[in-house]
């Protein structure tokens, strides 16, 4: 199909890079020859401080240096990691640090398709955060990049790596759910979504995520994970979206919406509503993947089966793992066990061993920047109020 011709398109050099390069292992690097990875995080705010401290409980990751504009980020930062790291206040010197052999990007959303690039450009393996790129130039110039480069590069959607959710995608695959009517995805909250500042200067800085300059807001943020979710169980994406949003709660002068109501279309006739409210935490974190012989709910790390025409029945080997007989779960279903590490964990884990093993990770630069077309594609019908299709030169 035309509106999949992004993965096609790019695949083609993917696969190209995959025969020349990876069959014949030369990607052979650093982090082989002395068996332990050393990793350069670029911007220590929540979430590269707190994925330093999840990358000390890893063996064989050793985090050398640190970067970000900020100092007292910085400084949190050097304090997460039990390895001593060098600090940097230039992404480019950590660049420079040659033993360095990959690089974690958790800057914000705007900058990270030029950082990305310019840690391919320097010899680095990628572990690049969501959202991938803001904006279409931006996502296309990173995956021509990645597609020239022999290094790993991995998207930081996390639930791509969980277990339990890749369980959940094989069981809608071979049919549990039945042919699949509609998804039904929210991220729900309570609060300003606010981080606080020493300094009024320090505002766009630490506050990045409430300008659109910088910011996909909710739909970058969070929805985001759910998007990519639904990309990858139908193995197409969307040939249009609609949607609403605004500031309509925080009435702070910000500039990404607090709440938004985003539906996308598939070839294959499925609608896939999105929704984040940051007023209201009802259910918080939820997706419903409704189909003719059942549901699955999905929740950050449970997941349930309501089989369609059945309530409070006992049946046995819902989810082919546990082989116990399931009981029900009140307003939820039978539920899916199967033992998984915490995605954020399990993502690094799956970098580390694409690295290793030479191996291109799950997450890819192709599947990210799916996702990141479109969350553009979300962005562009609510802020422009209109329908917006699949970009036609993908």
């Amino acid at each position: 199909m035309k509106r999949r011709s992004f993965i096609k398109k790019t695949g083609v050099v993917a696969s190209a890079v995959a025969c020349s390069s990876y069959a014949y292992g030369s990607l052979l690097s650093n982090a082989n020859m002395h068996n332990k990875i050393n990793i350069g995080v670029i911007g220590t705010g929540d979430r590269g401080g707190g994925l330093t401290s999840i990358i000390n409980s890893i063996e064989n990751i050793n985090v050398i240096g640190c970067c970000d504009i900020l100092p007292f980020r910085l400084e949190h930062g050097l304090s997460k990691a039990n390895s001593k790291p060098i600090g940097y206040s230039d992404y480019r010197k950590l660049l420079d640090n040659k033993d360095i052999d990959a690089v974690l990007v958790a800057t914000p959303f705007s900058t990270h398709s030029k950082i990305a690039i310019d840690a391919l450009d320097a010899n680095k393996h990628v572990y690049c955060e969501k959202t991938l790129a803001k904006g279409n130039s931006g996502i296309q110039s990173l995956v021509k990049k990645s597609n020239q480069s022999n290094n790993i590069f991995q998207t930081g959607h996390q639930y791509h790596s969980s277990r339990l959710y890749t369980h959940v995608v094989d069981l809608i695959k071979q049919g549990k759910v039945g042919k699949i009517s509609a998804f039904e995805c929210q991220w729900n909250r309570h609060g300003n979504w606010r981080r606080p500042v020493p300094e009024s200067k320090y505002e766009k800085a630490v506050n990045w995520r409430m300008y659109r300059e910088f910011s996909g807001g909710l739909t970058a943020e969070l929805s985001s994970h759910q998007i990519d979710f639904v990309n990858w169980v139908l193995d197409e994406v969307p040939y249009q979206v609609m949607g609403v949003g605004g500031v309509d709660y925080w009435k702070d002068s910000r500039e990404t919406f607090d709440n938004i109501h985003l539906t996308y279309s598939y070839p294959s006739g499925v609608k896939a509503k999105f929704t984040c409210l940051t007023s209201n935490a009802k259910n918080g974190y939820e997706i419903k993947v409704m189909g003719d012989k059942g549901t699955i709910i999905i929740d950050t790390h449970r997941a349930w089966f309501y089989p369609e025409g059945q309530k409070n029945k006992v049946i046995k080997d819902v989810d082919g793992v546990s082989g116990a007989t399931a009981q029900w779960d009140e307003n939820k279903g039978y539920p899916i066990n199967v033992e998984h590490l915490e995605p954020s964990k399990q993502a690094l884990l799956d970098f580390r061993d694409a690295i290793i093993n030479n191996t291109q990770p799950k997450s890819s630069v192709l599947t990210g920047a799916n996702t990141a077309t479109c969350v553009q594609m979300g962005l562009d019908a609510m802020y422009n109020n209109t329908v917006v299709q699949w970009p036609k030169d993908l």
